[in-house]
């Protein structure tokens, strides 16, 4: 629960660090007053806001930004109905509610690490250390909290403002703030977080930096519709040395991490310090044996099978499109004698046609590269790439009257994705916005973009209705009162338990 989170985040933050993978690591052997004394300890405290961003996409994050939209949806599997799969689904069907565990995972996650900056930026003034490392570990530390908040504002709407370190039961309980203020803050912190921060090096070394939150400040911008004010900030994020790698797939490489396109990833790390990542084992057929497609030995009949490709995400890429092969693979198989999927090959996903007498089942591979222990994988996440800039840049510009310039930014990332892929080059501002949006869609496939975009351009309500007509028409399992998106399931509610511990809080409309 958040209050937990809240009044433990002290103690929570003391770690250790490296640059290259952030590192958390406890200290049991100092008290939050005497730690928060010199440079290093701030910046192991720093990691320790860091580290939370893992459970943002690691548990939650793919449902909530993914499943919920028309880009995946799940591999249903009638003898497994525990609470934890269900309410996953649930999710995508939009049928959750407000003791949805996952769901309520996020906003927990997100409030700690607003708690662990919170303590950040109040002890950090009266401490005697460097003034320009000060300025870094508020630019980062402010990043941050600013990054948290958006995606509670985005997700959940009207929330508590915690803005100073809980030192006290009585401060943990909050009313909720508007959203409008909610977005003053988060406009304010990454204000501050521009410039405090200085401009990426590269390599780069997974911290963020001037490019991050100025990429931060204008995906806000976008959100609030405000694109002349988003334009600047684009623009200069396009002189600061990131470019488009020239192959696709190489952008998610472990080997390349932190790359030049790379504006901001969260970090992981495989081994035993509990820092790797295992989300694309989630993401692989539910079978009794998956070595096929991970090389290594596992089953996933308990924990796979969810952010399938859907029907319609697949036929969103168009021949020719490299992205297709490189995000997208099929698992061959067959029905055994036990019900469960039986892997018999692994195919390439562009022009691929399903064989008589065998089943083919769609997954990302986008974040599956060589490992030697299931689950315990090197991948990070991507959260800002220089594509995903270039193509808010066409948005942006395409909104305020700049079409033609638009096409430049938006070609090319097109160029990259396929040699025989056409030129968009109508300046019809409709038609333009819609060539972005589907853009958008196939380029950031799967990095938790699609159900914010459909939201921010007001396509939710009618894109998701649509598409659970085709998917109630193809799937018996799914319940008749699914995929019913209205205006109140734009957001998703408050934790139940949460409103129970505050009853200043009051649950979201229509939950």
């Amino acid at each position: 629960m958040k209050l937990r989170y809240i009044l433990f985040a002290t103690a929570l933050a003391f770690t250790s660090c490296s640059d290259d993978f952030l590192n958390l690591t406890p200290d049991s052997e100092l008290s939050a007053n005497d730690f928060f004394e010199t440079e290093e300890q701030f910046n192991q405290a720093l990691s320790g806001v860091y580290a939370v961003l893992r459970s943002t996409v690691g548990e939650s994050g793919f449902l909530m930004g993914e499943m919920r939209s028309d880009n995946t949806h799940y591999d249903y599997y009638a003898p497994d109905r525990g609470i934890h799969i269900v309410r996953r689904e649930n999710i995508d069907d939009i049928l959750d509610d407000s003791q949805n565990q996952w769901t309520n995972g996020y906003f927990n996650t997100c409030y700690a690490g607003i708690a662990r900056a919170n303590t950040i930026i109040d002890r950090i003034a009266e401490a005697s250390i460097d003034e320009t490392a000060k300025n870094r570990i508020l630019g980062e530390t402010k990043f941050l909290r600013a990054y948290f908040y958006f995606n509670l504002v985005r997700y959940f709407g009207e929330v508590p403002l915690y803005l100073t370190e809980v030192k006290k039961e009585d401060d943990a309980f909050l009313a909720k703030s508007s959203v409008e203020d909610v977005y003053k803050v988060i406009i304010e912190d990454a204000k501050d977080a521009i410039a405090k921060l200085e401009n990426p090096k590269f390599p780069q070394n997974g911290r963020v930096s001037k490019g991050s939150a100025s990429t931060l400040l204008a995906e806000i911008y976008m959100t609030r519709k405000d694109f002349t004010n988003a334009l600047p900030l684009l623009k200069s994020v396009t002189t600061m040395g990131y470019s488009l790698l020239p192959v696709y797939s190489s952008i998610f490489e472990t080997s390349n991490k932190n790359n030049a396109e790379s504006i901001f990833e969260i970090q992981f790390m495989m081994g035993d310090q509990g820092q790797q990542s295992m989300f694309s084992y989630w993401f692989i057929p539910k079978s009794n044996n998956v070595e096929l497609i991970t090389g290594v030995v596992s089953n996933t009949l308990n924990y796979g099978g969810f952010n399938v490709p859907t029907d319609d995400m697949m036929r969103a890429y168009e021949n020719g499109d490299t992205r297709k092969n490189a995000s997208i693979g099929i698992a061959e198989g067959v029905i055994g004698s036990d019900g469960s999927f039986v892997i018999q090959a692994v195919k390439q996903s562009a022009g691929y046609v399903t064989p008589a007498g065998k089943i083919a089942k769609p997954f990302i591979k986008k974040y599956l590269h060589a490992h030697s222990r299931e689950r315990n994988t090197d991948d990070n996440w991507p959260v800002y790439r220089y594509s995903n800039v270039l193509l808010m840049l066409s948005e942006a510009l395409n909104e305020t009257g700049a079409s033609g310039e638009a096409l430049t930014y938006l070609n090319m990332v097109r160029k990259r994705a396929g040699a025989s892929l056409p030129l968009v080059n109508t300046t019809n501002k409709t038609q333009l916005a819609n060539a972005i949006q589907k853009e958008r869609r196939v380029e950031l496939a799967f990095e938790n973009h699609r159900w914010h975009d459909l939201v921010r351009t007001g396509k939710a309500i009618e894109v998701i209705n649509a598409h659970g007509v085709e998917m109630k028409a193809k799937y018996g399992y799914l319940a008749s009162n699914s995929y019913n998106l209205n205006q109140d399931r734009l957001i998703f509610p408050i934790p139940y338990l949460e409103l129970q511990l505050n009853k200043l809080l009051t649950q979201n409309k229509g939950y």
